[in-house]
């Protein structure tokens, strides 16, 4: 039987739209596409990392639209987390947090001490093989909707493992959820697309949350390399290590070495003619300013990184960098798939619903922005929902 839209008053999205704690403390699940959902089925990807710019800022209401979303859409949908998600309360503010609130059929890869405790009903469909300090990664088959605790691997290679099994198993997307600080997952040699949650509780006005949220899709939406310079550096990352390239394209440096050491290397090159420079692993405050030394030297300096999750430096070091006639690239760019806002903070601070999205969108327009609890048309509430983190 085909969903028709629920009907919300007009008094009840008012109340939404203020930002109450009592009244934007429960999650909005849309029978109809939002039009974040429609974005990510246009895109046609497989794997859709979901991460927020701190704490509740509100990604935990966004996973949940997106698996109720996929729910009445009749997608088959695998979900794993990074690491431990999902507790009762915040563990840095210590206040009550959503649960992850998944829907028969869901396929789940979570640590065994999450299943002996899980508030649903789930078949054990695979064994991973994966150990984690909760037990050893499961994937599961979800029988009733309900609240689920998701605990899943934390090392890049393990969550790739996972993701291929959860796709064996049936799933034709895979949802990541992010962990406070960790970024990786985000990469596009883990995930097509990513979803990023802001909101008021970065800490300051609306315009300040916007800035801060702007530096962070400046480092990891770094504009991808052309297909030369791929070419050109495809050694590095094929391999691993450091790379330096003259300006006749003719190699100077190769070598498996780690980024982590690679500062006193490239700091030997100088004086040398040096064009293009691609580093496999992270980089850090050391490596930075050997590459900001080089291309003081160097005008026209290119450095080609994996993606914008190994880039641990501030934005206005990129800006600082581009004054120097020097440009950061990404081996393979990151897919933003779209923006999501929190405008209530547990701080205080909290903003206008309707005033922080039209904001946003103003600053961020191509990044498909949206707040999912304030949509117009489909809307119907479940209680036990907070929107804070």
């Amino acid at each position: 039987m085909e969903q028709q839209p629920a009907v919300i008053s007009n008094e009840v999205k008012q109340s939404m739209a203020t930002g109450c704690m009592d009244c934007r403390a429960k999650l909005a699940v849309t029978t109809s596409p939002s039009a974040l959902w429609q974005r990510i089925q246009a895109s046609g990807m497989s794997t859709l990392a979901v991460m927020g710019m701190t704490k509740n800022t509100g990604k935990t209401v966004a996973l949940n639209h997106l698996l109720a979303q996929a729910a009445a859409a009749g997608v088959a949908l695998g979900v794993t987390s990074i690491g431990r998600d999902g507790e009762d309360r915040d563990a840095v503010f210590f206040v009550p947090k959503p649960a992850i609130v998944v829907w028969p059929g869901n396929l789940v890869a979570t640590a065994r001490a999450t299943l002996e405790r899980a508030k649903v009903r789930t078949k054990l469909i695979d064994a991973t093989g994966i150990d984690s300090p909760m037990g050893e990664i499961l994937v599961v088959k979800v029988l009733e909707q309900g609240d689920m605790e998701i605990a899943g691997a934390s090392r890049s290679s393990d969550q790739l493992t996972v993701i291929a099994r959860l796709k064996q198993c049936g799933a034709a997307l895979v949802i990541l959820d992010g962990a406070l600080g960790r970024s990786h997952h985000a990469s596009p040699a883990i995930a097509n697309g990513v979803i990023l949650a802001t909101g008021a509780a970065m800490g300051g006005g609306i315009q300040d949350v916007i800035r801060k949220t702007r530096d962070r899709l400046a480092i990891l939406g770094i504009a991808p390399a052309d297909v030369a310079a791929r070419n050109l550096c495809e050694p590095v990352f094929a391999r691993g290590g450091v790379g330096l390239w003259n300006s006749r394209g003719e190699n100077v440096f190769l070598a498996e070495i780690a980024t982590l050491n690679a500062a006193e290397t490239l700091l030997q090159y100088v004086e040398s003619d040096v064009a293009t420079v691609a580093v496999s692993g992270a980089v850090g405050r050391s490596l930075w300013r050997a590459l900001s030394t080089l291309a003081a030297r160097r005008p026209g300096l290119t450095v080609v990184v994996n993606d914008g999750t190994k880039l641990f430096v501030d934005a206005a070091d990129l800006a600082l960098f581009r004054q120097q006639d020097a440009q950061v690239l990404a081996y393979r760019g990151i897919h933003m798939t779209g923006i999501t806002l929190n405008p209530f903070s547990p701080l205080g601070g909290s903003f206008d619903a309707q005033q922080f999205l039209v904001a946003a969108r103003e600053a961020f327009g191509n990044y498909g922005v949206s707040d999912v609890m304030l949509e117009e048309d489909g809307i119907s509430a479940l209680p036990s929902q907070q929107r804070q983190a």
